[in-house]
């Protein structure tokens, strides 16, 4: 007989969390996502969402999800292979693919379930897999799932990667693929593609790209990390969830037999109910408005250029890099809540990360920005920043 309740225990762990600073805490929007957006009835600027291309309210895209459920209906009260699939799904999988430079594409309810999916049906107990240390959880949950044998190298380093490779090639693999992310989400650090292209051409690997934090603006007309660093990859991974409109849905692209067997044994594929249509008909749109959005992609990165210069100057402590993941560090989970917090005072909206998203010590403000937020808005955060940094003692 337990000492205590279920229930009990469940609040005794959970004041764990709130002592030790790691409770996370919703905020309700009131309204569309957007570079600007109403939080408790106050206007605050938007410096925390996956909208890089602030596709998320488009007119365009919420005329093209109308559209679908006029013609589609609401929901397919169904999975894929029983009733579930209309033309609309075929014709995103089409278009994702050729979009991406691939042979077929398969939608998933998120990219995680895509990940979750993918290795179990195609790798087993004769094989490997390589995944890097820093690795999106739903990479690290799907490997789990496979059978296959598990590797793990130092995030980035190549030489540990190589290594790894040949103990994999040395306890007789039979197929070994290389699975990395395409951007590291906590860092916006981009994984060295194109020498992970050499070895895995090397030893004859397979290469795996999650491109989540990619798709629809990094490399020419969004086509992501693969064509940031021009390399072909075996498969790619990707959401509609950010940058493609920021609604839900994931998918995998790549050889047609992969498609093919994932589509017999891939569980989250099989025993999900299919995306609703308007989600479908708004990604078709997004997918057009991608391809020619060579302006949003330069307001973007003109933003990120602006952001990370001026939170330099400010004295902020940042991981370097390009991407537009700007991540400021501030070492303990208390610190970063108490800036988050003085910004939301000051009408800026960010998010705290800390353990376990990142590791303890390393707790930090995950700023993002948006093709739609304008110069006037970045010197307003930045000075939000200067303030709420100097009253916080972050700098």
């Amino acid at each position: 007989m337990a000492e205590i309740s279920f229930a009990e225990h469940l609040k005794a762990t959970l004041a764990g969390i709130e002592a030790e600073g790691l409770m996370k805490r919703e905020r309700l929007i009131e309204g569309a996502q957007g570079a600007r957006v109403s939080v408790a009835g106050r206007p605050m600027l938007n410096l925390c969402a996956n909208n890089y291309l602030g596709l998320a309210d488009d007119p365009r895209l919420i005329s093209a999800a109308k559209a679908a459920m006029d013609s589609h209906g609401y929901g397919m009260a169904s999975v894929r292979f029983i009733c579930g699939t209309q033309d609309l799904h075929r014709a995103l999988e089409a278009r994702i693919a050729d979009f991406l430079g691939m042979e077929e594409a398969i939608l998933f309810a998120a990219c995680f379930d895509a990940n979750g999916g993918l290795f179990e049906p195609l790798l087993g107990e004769e094989d490997a897999i390589i995944s890097d240390s820093l690795n999106h959880a739903s990479i690290i949950d799907g490997i789990r799932l496979s059978k296959a044998r598990r590797f793990r190298f130092r995030n980035g380093d190549m030489e540990d990667l190589e290594a790894q490779v040949r103990a994999a090639r040395a306890g007789g693999a039979r197929f070994v693929m290389i699975a990395t992310d395409g951007v590291f989400s906590m860092d916006g650090y981009l994984a060295n593609l194109r020498e992970i292209d050499r070895i895995a051409r090397a030893h004859d690997c397979l290469t795996m790209v999650d491109d989540c934090h990619a798709t629809g603006f990094m490399g020419s007309q969004g086509r992501g990390t693969p064509a940031h660093a021009g390399v072909r990859v075996d498969i790619l991974t990707g959401t509609l969830g950010k940058a493609l409109g920021g609604a839900l849905g994931g998918y995998i692209a790549g050889p047609g037999p992969v498609i093919d067997l994932l589509r017999q044994r891939a569980r989250p594929y099989l025993f999900s109910n299919a995306l609703p249509p308007a989600v479908v008909g708004a990604a078709l749109a997004a997918l057009d408005i991608v391809e020619a959005a060579d302006d949003l992609r330069a307001a973007l990165f003109r933003n990120a250029a602006q952001w990370r210069s001026g939170l330099t100057a400010a004295g902020f402590d940042l991981l370097p890099g390009a991407h537009p993941i700007i991540p400021v560090m501030v070492g303990e989970a208390p610190k970063a809540q108490a800036l988050a917090r003085a910004l939301e005072a000051r009408g800026v909206m960010v998010s705290a990360f800390f353990h376990p998203v990142v590791p303890h010590g390393q707790a930090r403000i995950r700023t993002q920005m948006n093709a739609r937020l304008t110069p006037e808005d970045l010197e307003l955060a930045l000075g939000a920043f200067a303030e709420a940094g100097r009253e916080t003692g972050v700098i």
